[in-house]
């Protein structure tokens, strides 16, 4: 099984992009866009994390209620009950959790520091290449019992 290790090992960099809770919307619309990214975590200013922001959390909240909601500051509109994984995770169990829940993006906390963010695209990427090394073994065993 496909550990969150390993997928942060494949992404390379473990750098996550952050913003503060008094910032306001307009400025976090803008740096998930100019970053090209999905979410920013939510740190107060001694680093610790107190949410989760994402592009759709800016849509819904301007689609509900206008574009004068992106003066509001990030606390307005974040969820504050984020949920996180760990090293060892298995990332079938990861995504599932995803998906049961809703949201894209996951952080990693291990040993009570933030140390990465796994995204549904990563977690769906690793399953597909789990899949494929195993058809491959199933189709090499195949061959090899027909010889």
């Amino acid at each position: 099984m496909t550990k969150v290790r390993q997928i942060l090992d494949r992404k390379g960099s473990q750098e996550v992009e952050s913003i503060r809770p008094t910032n306001t919307l307009a400025e976090a619309a803008a740096r998930l866009s100019e970053r090209k990214i999905g979410c920013l975590l939510v740190l107060d200013e001694k680093g610790a994390m107190v949410g989760i922001l994402s592009e759709r959390d800016i849509v819904r909240l301007v689609g509900r209620e206008g574009a004068d909601r992106l003066k509001d500051p990030v606390s307005t509109a974040m969820t504050a009950k984020v949920q996180s994984c760990a090293f060892n995770d298995d990332a079938i169990q990861v995504l599932s959790r995803m998906t049961k829940g809703r949201f894209r993006h996951m952080p990693v906390i291990e040993g009570g520091e933030l140390v990465g963010l796994v995204s549904i695209g990563d977690a769906v990427i690793a399953r597909i290449e789990a899949l494929q090394l195993e058809n491959e073994a199933l189709a090499d065993l195949i061959r090899s019992a027909s010889a």
